[in-house]
């Protein structure tokens, strides 16, 4: 007798049973796009802040991390001192050349500084006022990520 070749109902069933489970369970995770966007967000905030610190050390002059709900937004001071006092006035232009903004409509930040801007001083430091003398050291949290972004106002320091 020679035996057919195929597959068994019992290892159909099987494989439809975990496509199943694969698909209830993996699908949603792999397709959720606010958690990319989340992370994709949380990711350009940490970027923004070091480039605004280099940035403020690099060109000796004060910027400034413009916060609002779903944007950070960086600028730099004309002159140092700036004029006039605690004023960044002019787009910090990013490495392709475009003034830097960094936003998301559908993710929220949350934890900077009252007034929303953090000064990126010359000397490395940050601070919550122009004149540095408020150093801001604490953190920022992306909807949607576990972690936060801590800023050691003190030495410059952004994870």
């Amino acid at each position: 007798m020679s035996r057919k070749g195929g597959f068994t109902l019992v290892e159909l069933i099987v494989v439809i049973l975990v496509l199943g489970i694969l698909s209830a369970i993996a699908l949603p995770r792999i397709m959720d796009s606010r958690a990319l966007a989340s992370a994709v967000f949380y990711a350009d905030v940490v970027g923004a802040l070091r480039f605004a610190q280099k940035s403020a050390v690099g060109h000796r002059r004060l910027v400034c991390a413009t916060f609002t709900a779903t944007t950070v937004v960086l600028a730099i001071a004309d002159s140092n001192p700036p004029v006039p006092p605690n004023a960044c006035n002019k787009p910090l232009a990013s490495p392709d050349g475009a003034a830097y903004q960094s936003k998301d409509g559908s993710v929220g930040v949350s934890g900077y500084p009252a007034g929303g801007v953090l000064y990126f001083q010359p000397v490395g430091t940050i601070s919550s006022d122009g004149a540095g003398a408020s150093v801001f050291s604490g953190s920022i949290a992306v909807a949607g990520q576990g972690a936060a972004i801590k800023i050691v106002g003190v030495t410059g320091y952004v994870e």
